[in-house]
């Protein structure tokens, strides 16, 4: 997994329509104030072959999980923890704020083979479409 801070980092990420999605998040999350990843979060971009747990640890963020009752993805009790999933092109994006500030962690999780397919079913189902 690809773990972003700053906008110069984006060049790292292969896929075009991805590195072009993560800079313009930078480029909105920076267009007030420079960027600073203590205040503005980060991002994460699953690679393949990504376990889910890795990004749960990486993040502190309960993907496949609810936060009450430990019901699991494909549970009916399950309840979705993310702010917001969007649908693009090529990736999804995964929002999550885990406190009341400004601070977030955005989960890109590109449509690509090799990304866990529990997530990728997770995404697929629980997804709008990015605006």
């Amino acid at each position: 997994m690809l773990i972003l801070r700053d906008p110069e980092s984006v060049a790292c990420i292969a896929d075009g329509d991805v590195r072009d999605l993560v800079e313009q998040r930078f480029m909105d999350l920076s267009a007030d104030d420079d960027y600073d990843p203590d205040i503005n979060g980060y991002f994460i971009v699953v690679e393949p072959f990504d376990g889910v747990d890795a990004v749960e640890s990486e993040s502190g963020c309960p993907i496949l999980h609810s936060y009450l009752g430990n019901a699991r993805f494909g549970d009916p009790r399950f309840t979705p923890v993310f702010e917001v999933l969007e649908e693009h092109a090529a990736c999804y994006e995964m929002v999550f704020v885990p406190s009341d500030g400004d601070f977030g962690i955005v989960i890109i999780i590109p449509k690509q083979d090799g990304v866990d397919p529990e997530l990728l079913s997770l995404c697929a189902e629980y997804a709008e479409p990015a605006p």
